[in-house]
């Protein structure tokens, strides 16, 4: 059975091809699409929506950026997943991420079958 099917995402991202992607990808495994295009509005559609199940967390976003806006969401939703995502996968992106409150991290560009996974761990 398909545990992710029907599920709300949140993709918080930037670039329009980025946003178009996710929801392609996420639309493929039958999950739902909320598309935030800053960390400000993020936190907006997550104070505003309980229903969300997983958020997809650009780092690098104008006015507020994904570390600030994870700590915002996880103030108000301490359980929601949300996995980070950065083209700057540098060393310590990743434990930065965590650091600042993501349950876990994927580098740009996303891979489809890792990024499913990674959704599939945060969803069982």
């Amino acid at each position: 059975m398909n545990k992710v099917a029907n599920k709300l995402i949140l993709v918080v991202e930037d670039e329009e091809f980025n946003k178009i992607y996710f929801e392609e990808l996420l639309n493929q495994i039958h999950c739902n699409v909320l598309i935030a295009s800053n960390g400000v509005e993020a936190v907006d559609i997550c104070e505003k929506n309980d229903k969300i199940d997983l958020v997809l967390m650009d780092i690098k976003m104008p006015l507020m950026d994904g570390y600030e806006a994870t700590k915002k969401i996880k103030k108000i939703r301490p359980n929601l997943p949300i996995i980070a995502q950065t083209a700057f996968a540098l060393l310590g992106d990743k434990n930065k991420s965590l650091e600042n409150g993501c349950d876990d991290y994927i580098a740009k560009p996303v891979k489809k079958d890792a990024l499913i996974q990674l959704i599939r761990k945060h969803l069982a």
